[in-house]
């Protein structure tokens, strides 16, 4: 994916004025409209003007925007940090529809570029729409929130620090920050929202302030891997203890338990721990993906042991089921 960088398609510095940007979108607009140009390629212009457009107008587009840095060059190629959103607030604007000058030449989100669609896309919190509310009352404003997974199984209570983004009566763009605090209710899952009621948008001159939706990310964990309320583990375990079965201690989210592995199991046979994944109505499960890992034959003693089952178990093919089986039906 390639990076875009707005500022330079619209011709203005980082330190724009949100006026600065709008009459350098007009002016650029008229030149590259595709009803009256005569410039070349105007139609992928003009629509490369009104995706800058679409994010630098939006105080709170732009400022997450910024947040990437402005090392990246145009067309160099570019992966968003999947925390990039962290510690912003947004408003539920919704509806991902840029609509510019142009009436008829206006494009949805999707005819953006990728670029655009894995930052400001309906999968994040700028295509998220807040629900309707009364004319007097405040927008709802969404963030994100990062926790580890034994939050999201035990619960807790976190502050965090928020920035909010503003236009100055000057037109240049400022990040206010507050800090809110929240509970998190154990069992919480990946995606899940966290409502803070009366702490979004306060309406001018009074009136029912918005709510503040938190969205939960779960971090990758080194153990386990998380899906719904269901986590797995890949357990290893030594051949003896799959050939001939063996009761081992496997770790949970919940503390460590004993489990029966079964005599001739396999590497890649998954076993359930009912219950212990995340919390909820019904708790989660815990899988537990068998990996059997071979001792090294490191010295002359386990050598000689691997020489030994060579001579006795010598007729076991490992690879019995890779044969070709038997074409059938007369085929060639």
């Amino acid at each position: 994916m390639e990076y875009r960088d707005y500022y330079k398609v619209l011709g203005v510095a980082r330190t724009a004025t949100a006026e600065d940007i709008k009459k350098s979108y007009r002016r650029l607009a008229r030149k590259y409209h595709p009803d009256v140009s005569k410039e070349k390629d105007a139609e992928q212009k003009f629509k490369e003007l009104q995706e800058a457009y679409e994010v630098l107008k939006d105080p709170e587009k732009r400022a997450a925007y910024d947040q990437l840095g402005s090392d990246w060059k145009s067309g160099q190629q570019f992966r968003p940090p999947p925390d990039w959103a962290s510690g912003f607030e947004f408003s539920g604007g919704g509806g991902g529809r840029a609509r510019g000058a142009g009436g008829a030449h206006a494009f949805e989100d999707e005819g953006f570029s990728d670029f655009f669609s894995s930052l400001f896309g309906g999968g994040s919190h700028f295509g998220a729409t807040g629900r309707r509310r009364q004319p007097q009352s405040g927008r709802d404003h969404h963030a994100r929130i990062d926790i580890d997974l034994e939050e999201a199984f035990g619960g807790g209570t976190r502050t965090l620090d928020l920035k909010r983004p503003e236009l100055t009566g000057e037109g240049t763009l400022q990040l206010k920050s507050h800090t809110v605090r929240v509970t998190i209710p154990a069992g919480v899952s990946d995606g899940q929202l966290i409502r803070l009621a009366g702490q979004g948008e306060t309406p001018p001159g009074g009136g029912r302030a918005g709510d503040l939706y938190l969205e939960v990310h779960v971090r990758a964990h080194r153990l386990f891997q998380l899906e719904g309320r269901d986590v797995t583990l890949t357990l290893p375990v030594a051949p003896w203890e799959a050939a001939l079965g063996a009761t081992v201690t496997v770790p949970t989210l919940g503390g460590a338990v004993d489990m029966q592995v079964p005599a001739g199991a396999q590497s890649g046979q998954k076993l359930r721990l009912r219950g212990r994944g995340l919390p909820g109505s019904p708790p989660g499960d815990e899988y537990v993906q068998l990996k059997v890992v071979l001792p090294p034959a490191s010295s002359p003693g386990a050598q000689a042991l691997y020489e030994e089952m060579r001579a006795k178990l010598g007729s076991f093919d490992p690879r019995a089921e890779l044969q070709a089986a038997p074409r059938g039906g007369g085929a060639p």
